[in-house]
């Protein structure tokens, strides 16, 4: 495919918004094909479209949360 350098910003479709173009990050690259995303201050994950030649990044069902420390856990 293309390699990119992190963190990458540009125009992509952002799914929360019916597809419509705005700006996001790309942070890193997880997989074949699969990317974590940062939007409107939301991690998720994002996909390239090699037929419409852009990224979809989907902040409705694929946002990433933070893992929440337990009360008696130990913090590292």
């Amino acid at each position: 495919m293309f390699e990119l350098d992190y963190p990458h910003t540009e125009e992509m479709r952002i799914h929360s918004l019916n597809g419509e173009m705005r700006e996001a990050t790309l942070l890193a690259k997880v997989g074949d094909n699969d990317y974590i995303a940062e939007y409107n201050g939301k991690k998720c994950h994002a996909i390239y479209n090699p037929f419409r030649g852009c990224f979809y990044v989907d902040d409705k069902y694929s946002v990433i949360k933070e893992k929440q420390h337990k009360r008696n856990e130990p913090c590292r």
